[in-house]
């Protein structure tokens, strides 16, 4: 649905059905392997120039902008995107975070508002020797799995 609303989105990425574009889909474009978690929102449009229309009697006006996310990007979950924001490539957005500006490729942000707080290669060599691999474990044997080698500190 989002596609012919005039969406760009890459290939094999993942949009969770909670996710909220608003009104214009058209200016979103999203690379491939881009995963948007629940309650992420995705805004085009700043209606705060409502005030100012009222204020100042700016008729019919209106501010958009586009909202482009690269290659291989996590948004974790009700996180807010402003307009007219660039999110590069490999990137990690932390839940609950309200990206109000450019993140760079290789980098994982956080907070509100969002804002860098390492490089990918950093938070890789931070948690690689703390997750567990998965990909030959079956469905039917997953939470087992889990709960046997889940790291309970």
């Amino acid at each position: 649905m989002l596609r012919s609303d005039g969406a760009k989105i890459g290939a094999n990425s993942k949009i969770y059905p909670t996710v909220s574009f608003w009104s214009e889909p058209y200016l979103v474009e999203l690379g491939d392997n881009v995963r948007i978690t629940a309650g992420v929102r995705i805004t085009t449009h700043d209606w705060w120039i409502s005030v100012l229309k009222n204020a100042w009697k700016l008729k019919n006006a209106g501010k958009f902008g586009r909202v482009k996310i690269g290659d291989n990007v996590h948004i974790g979950v009700n996180s807010v995107i402003m307009p007219g924001v660039t999110i590069g490539d490999n990137v990690i957005i932390w839940a609950w975070s309200v990206v109000t500006k450019d993140i760079p490729s290789n980098s994982v942000a956080v907070w509100v508002p969002a804002k860098v707080i390492e490089s990918l290669d950093d938070y890789y060599n931070k948690v690689k020797d703390k997750v567990i691999y998965m990909d030959n474990v079956k469905s039917s044997e997953r939470r087992k799995y889990i709960e046997d080698n889940v790291d309970w500190k």
